[in-house]
């Protein structure tokens, strides 16, 4: 009889205890917007993306939950500092332009699952449902007609310390009571492969970015997995760079950002990472930068020097 391994990361269905489990060993870890597991360094923004982090450590299936539980200290009170006294000064303050509307950093919309998996497609034995919530997995003996799928169709929302999604009422505390909350729609077919792949390369038409930045630069996150870093290449301009990204599962990105402001070609740099690009853009003039395309619509949020803002 076959068992469901609780492992994270791992959800899969077992009939050899002896075969090899990939998963997570350590708790996960939310902090400041960030996401990851403690057993590894991988640090993402989305949650799809948290769920995509390659499990880091190789073990036997188990049907017992062993993931230690992230304690957290008690937090000690502090006495209120008293505010300071306002000072009055004799010179009038100027009026706020209202001509110079505050940057955007909305994020970029997170691209929806296809509907249906591609006819032409093989599915794997062990695949599982792409769809959230659901997590079966796929059994070549059930007709795909006959197949229930119930999940999630909306996103998850974590709001101070509560857990749940957008689709249903239901809100918990703890990341694991978060991932068994059941289902709330139910659709026939399970999404195991979705699209099939076009044949030759595939193009990738837009990356998720965000940035931060100092008084002299801006460090800026591209986010492409899988970069190939002997093929990328980045051209630095007075205002713009150039980018052609190919990746080692043949795909590919190509743009060119007109930037807010201009920077020092000859001093910005850039690195190659396993989930993303990072570009370090040396200021040409010290301005400060309240986006980083000069096509990017301002919108309400202020970005601080030093803190990320995804756009």
């Amino acid at each position: 009889m076959a068992s469901k391994c609780v492992h994270k990361g791992c959800g899969k269905e077992f009939t050899d205890a002896e075969e090899p489990c990939v998963y997570h060993p350590g708790p996960p870890v939310f902090h400041e917007g960030q996401k990851g597991w403690k057993c590894c360094k991988p640090r993402v923004l989305t949650f799809d993306e948290f769920l995509a982090i390659p499990p880091c450590t190789t073990g036997k299936h188990s049907t017992v939950d062993d993931t230690p539980v992230e304690l957290k200290p008690a937090p000690v009170a502090e006495e209120p500092a008293a505010p300071a006294p306002a000072v009055e000064s004799a010179v009038p303050r100027p009026a706020i332009s209202p001509a110079i509307p505050p940057p955007s950093n909305a994020p970029t919309p997170v691209p929806e699952e296809p509907e249906s998996d591609d006819p032409d497609v093989e599915i794997a034995a062990n695949a599982t449902c792409r769809r959230r919530g659901c997590n079966s997995g796929y059994d070549a003996t059930i007709p795909r007609e006959q197949e229930k799928c119930v999940h999630h169709p909306g996103q998850p929302i974590f709001h101070e310390g509560s857990k749940g999604w957008s689709c249903c009422k239901k809100r918990v505390l703890e990341f694991d009571e978060f991932l068994k909350i059941q289902g709330c729609t139910e659709k026939t077919k399970h999404l195991f492969v979705g699209k099939g792949k076009p044949p030759g390369e595939e193009k990738v038409e837009t990356v998720r970015n965000d940035f931060y930045q100092t008084s002299s630069s801006v460090n800026v996150s591209l986010y492409l997995k899988k970069i190939n870093k002997d093929s990328a290449k980045v051209e630095f301009a007075a205002t713009s760079i150039e980018l052609d990204l190919p990746t080692t599962d043949n795909k590919r990105y190509k743009d060119t950002y007109q930037l807010f402001a201009p920077i020092d070609p000859e001093k910005s740099q850039f690195r190659v990472l396993g989930t993303k690009l990072e570009l370090t853009l040396v200021k040409a003039d010290g301005t400060s930068w309240p986006v980083l395309r000069s096509d990017d619509k301002w919108s309400g949020e202020r970005i601080q020097i030093g803190k990320a803002g995804r756009v």
